[in-house]
C-alpha cells in the first residue's frame, strides 16, 4: 500500500521538531504514525487530508515519536476520527495515551449541523400579549430612567451629580441657537399656509379679518409646539441616539460603568435638560415667526391693515393659551430627550446599529409627540382651555 505523509505547509514557521504524520501498513492493517511537536499556536500544524480510501478497515495510531502536544493534536485526531467514520472505517484509539483519549472522548463524533433558525409563529392572542408586555416593560424602563435623571438633576443643584457644565453648555447650544434657522423656516411656512387656506375660505364670507385669529390660535395652541417638537425629534433626538449608540459600540458606556460614573448624570441629564430648557423658548420663537408668516400672506392677499391684523391677533387668545403651549413644549422636550437616550443605550454595537438607533429615535419621537399632543387636547377640552 502506498504511504501517505504530510508535514508543515511550505513557507510556514515550524517548531524545532515540526509535526508530521503518515499512514503505513502494519500487521495486516494501517497505522497513523505521528511525530514532532503538535502545538495549536504553531502555524506549521498540518491538517489531515481526509483521504482514507487506501487504508484498511481499522486504523490504529502510534504517538511514540510525539515530543510535545496540546489541543492542536486533539483537533487533528478528531478530524481523523470523523474522516474514518464517514468512510466506514474504524479509528482505534486504544493505543493513544490516556490523557489524549480523555480529551478526544469529550468531543462529539460529528460536528453539529448548523440548522437555519425557524421563527416560531405565535397564536394571535399570545402574540398580542407578548408585545403588550414588552411595551409595558419598556415604559417601565423609561420611567425608571426618568426617575434617575430627575434625581440626578436634584443632586446637581448641590454639586453632587456627575453633570459637567461644558457638556450642558454644548448641548444647550446645539439644541437652542443652532436650531433657530430650521425652526423659524418651518414655523414661518406653516403660518403662511394657515393664512393662505384661511384667506381662501374666509373671503367667501367677507370675514378676511378673522385670518389673524385663525393663524394666532392655531399657532399658539397647537402648531408652534407640535412642529417645533417634531423638528427637534428629527434633528436633536436622532443625534442623541446616534451619539450614545456610537459610545455603546466603542464600549465607552461600559468604561463609564466600570469607573463608577453614573450614565444618567454624565450623559442623559445634559441631553434632557438642554431640551427642557430650550423647547419653551423655541416654542415662543416659533409662535412669533408663525404669526409673522400669516401676517405677510394676509396683508398681501386681503384688504387688511397691519394695525387691524395685530389687533385681531391680540384679542383672539389670552395668556392661558401661551401657558398651555409652554407646558406642552416642556413635556415634549423631556419626552424626546429620554426616549432618544434610551434608544441609544439599548442599541447594538455595530455600525449599522447606529443608523437603526437614530431612525428609531426619530420615528418614536415624532409619533410620541403627536400622541402626547392628542392627550393634551383631551385635557384642554376637559378643563375648558
Amino acid at each position: 500500500m502506498a504511504l501517505t505523509e504530510t508535514s508543515a505547509p511550505h513557507g510556514a514557521v515550524a517548531s524545532d521538531t515540526p509535526p508530521k504524520w503518515r499512514v503505513e501498513a502494519r500487521g495486516g492493517g494501517s497505522c497513523l504514525v505521528l511525530s514532532g511537536v503538535w502545538l495549536s499556536h504553531d502555524a506549521a500544524l498540518p491538517e489531515f487530508s481526509g483521504d482514507v480510501a487506501g487504508i484498511g478497515t481499522v486504523l490504529t495510531c502510534d504517538t511514540q515519536d510525539v515530543s510535545g502536544w496540546d489541543t492542536g493534536l486533539i483537533a487533528f485526531l478528531w478530524d481523523v476520527r470523523r474522516s474514518c467514520d464517514n468512510a466506514g472505517r474504524v479509528f482505534d484509539v486504544a493505543s493513544l495515551p490516556h490523557p489524549m483519549q480523555q480529551l478526544l472522548d469529550l468531543l462529539p463524533d460529528n460536528a453539529a449541523p448548523v440548522l437555519p433558525a425557524r421563527a416560531k409563529k405565535l397564536p394571535f392572542l399570545e402574540s398580542v400579549g407578548v408585545k403588550s408586555i414588552a411595551i409595558l416593560a419598556e415604559i417601565g424602563t423609561v420611567s425608571g430612567l426618568a426617575g434617575r435623571t430627575a434625581l440626578a438633576a436634584y443632586r446637581s443643584l448641590f454639586g453632587k451629580a456627575g453633570l459637567r457644565r461644558s457638556d450642558l453648555v454644548s448641548d444647550l447650544f446645539n439644541a437652542g441657537p443652532s436650531a433657530l434657522v430650521i425652526v423659524g423656516v418651518v414655523n414661518f411656512l406653516v403660518g403662511a399656509i394657515l393664512a393662505f387656506v384661511g384667506a381662501v375660505q374666509l373671503q367667501k364670507f367677507a370675514a378676511g379679518i378673522y385670518v389673524a385669529s385663525l393663524v394666532g390660535i392655531a399657532t399658539v395652541r397647537e402648531m408652534a409646539a407640535v412642529m417645533t417638537a417634531i423638528i427637534m425629534a428629527g434633528r436633536t433626538g436622532g443625534a442623541y441616539a446616534a451619539r450614545i449608540s456610537t459610545m455603546q459600540g466603542n464600549e465607552e458606556i461600559d468604561a463609564l460603568k466600570v469607573f463608577g460614573i453614573s450614565v444618567s448624570s454624565y450623559l442623559i441629564l445634559p441631553a434632557v435638560l438642554s431640551l427642557v430648557f430650550t423647547m419653551p423658548f423655541l416654542y415662543l420663537y416659533g409662535c412669533l415667526i408663525g404669526m409673522l408668516g400669516g401676517y405677510i400672506v394676509a396683508i398681501s392677499m386681503l384688504d387688511i391693515t397691519s394695525l387691524g391684523y395685530f389687533h385681531q391677533t391680540i384679542i383672539a387668545f389670552g395668556i392661558g393659551q401661551f401657558i398651555f403651549g409652554f407646558i406642552k413644549s416642556i413635556v415634549f422636550g423631556a419626552f424626546i430627550g429620554l426616549t432618544s437616550c434610551r434608544i441609544g443605550l439599548k442599541a447594538g454595537r455595530s455600525a449599522a446599529d447606529v443608523g437603526i438607533a437614530a431612525t428609531h429615535a426619530v420615528v418614536i419621537g415624532i409619533v410620541g409627540v403627536i400622541a402626547l399632543d392628542a392627550v393634551f387636547a383631551i385635557i384642554a377640552n376637559s378643563v375648558g382651555i
